[in-house]
């Protein structure tokens, strides 16, 4: 039996599961991103509480690596290596983006055709700017995670010859760009601690570990602290 934690930190809401295996045992999840600091560990705890085994017990850490929010990925991998430092276990990294494209299409891949469509998981990245990839129901990546601003030209050219699912957060603000009859907008796919520990686990297995020392998130984009305006 191997127990996997798994944190979800990419997103204006976070999450934390336990799984043994595949299954899994324990979930807590948090709509409001300004508490990931003071709420990610107490989350944590009550899982453990919850699914009544002791930290001691856990194999491995499975963290979504981003791209997303700094401050949140930042929190989540800063709080996955402290876990694994302590229990001397390793870490695993999931990608952001992948984890969305797993879950649609192996939740929702039902309730729309993926026959020659793509996909395109959005997070958002502020003003009119997403990180985004483009793949296959297949896994095969078309064109890889990037920070791109869309206007009404975005994705023209794979609009012509083939339908893309846009889903995520991101996707939200980009219905009023991008008008081709080819783009369908899905509500409601949000990265999800659950899948990260179904998706995470056969990573584990396959001993695909992080150098937890070095590792990183992926921000794509260097943080920038915004200056207050100053009333005289």
């Amino acid at each position: 039996m191997t127990l996997l934690l798994s944190l979800e930190t990419s997103t204006h809401s976070f999450s934390c599961a336990l799984h043994q295996d595949e299954k899994m045992i324990a979930y807590r999840e948090s709509l409001d991103d300004q508490t990931t600091a003071s709420m990610l560990t107490v989350m944590i705890d009550q899982l453990f509480r919850d699914s009544g085994f002791q930290k001691n017990q856990l194999n491995t850490v499975i963290i979504a690596a981003g791209p997303g929010s700094y401050t949140g990925l930042r929190i989540g991998v800063a709080t996955a290596k402290g876990i694994c430092y302590a229990l001397n276990i390793p870490l695993v990294s999931v990608n952001t983006l992948a984890l969305m494209s797993w879950q649609f299409i192996n939740q929702l891949s039902s309730e729309y055709d993926l026959e020659d469509a793509l996909l395109c998981p959005m997070l958002d990245a502020r003003r009119m700017e997403v990180y985004c990839m483009l793949i296959e129901k297949t896994g095969q990546v078309i064109e890889p995670i990037q920070a791109k601003v869309i206007n009404e030209q975005s994705f023209s050219e794979r609009l012509v010859h083939k339908k893309i699912y846009f889903f995520g957060e991101g996707s939200d603000k980009c219905k009023n760009s991008i008008h081709h009859s080819n783009s369908k907008f899905v509500s409601g796919v949000k990265p999800s601690a659950v899948s990260l520990g179904e998706m995470g686990f056969p990573k584990f297995v396959s001993n695909e570990f992080e150098d937890t020392d070095l590792f990183e998130p992926l921000y794509l984009k260097d943080f920038v602290i915004k200056k207050p305006n100053l009333i005289s």
